[in-house]
This record gives structure tokens, sequence and C-alpha cells, in this order.
């Protein structure tokens, strides 16, 4: 190989290095962008699940008072239809 041939792979060589060098730094970008949409995400799916875990609680509770209600009036109901 010439003198030249050699320069113009090393050439080659390294503005291939250069490109993957910012191919990586690309990606490094893209994946910590990609962390951070995760981490928000993960926060809206807790807050729901917060939510929904509220929702329920009042619901059951909810059902327990209106039933405890209609046992303890209930008795002076019946008395009342006889």
């Amino acid at each position: 190989m010439s003198d030249e041939q050699i320069v113009a792979l090393l050439t080659e060589i390294r503005d291939l290095q250069r490109q993957n060098v910012e191919n990586c730094k690309l990606a490094m970008e893209r994946q910590q962008e990609s962390i951070e949409l995760q981490k928000q995400n993960a926060a809206f799916v807790q807050k729901m699940v917060g939510v929904r875990k509220k929702l329920i609680i009042m619901t059951v509770g909810s059902i327990g008072i209106v039933a405890f209600l209609l046992v303890a009036v209930s008795p002076g109901l019946f008395r009342m239809m006889r």
C-alpha cells in the first residue's frame, strides 16, 4: 500500500470514529430523555393509583355506613309496619 492509501484509510477510520462518538452522544441523550419520561410516567401512575385507592376506600366506607344505617333503622321500620 502506498502512503497516500494509508493516509486515506486512516482518515476514513478517524472520520468513522468521530461519527461513532457523535452517534453515541445522541443515543445517550435520547436514553436520558427516555429515562426522564419513564420517571414522569411512573409518578403519574403512582398518583392515579393513590386516587383510585382513595375512591375505593370512600366507596367501601359509604357502603358500610349505609349498611349500618339500614341495619340500625330496620327494626324500627318493621315495628311501624306491624
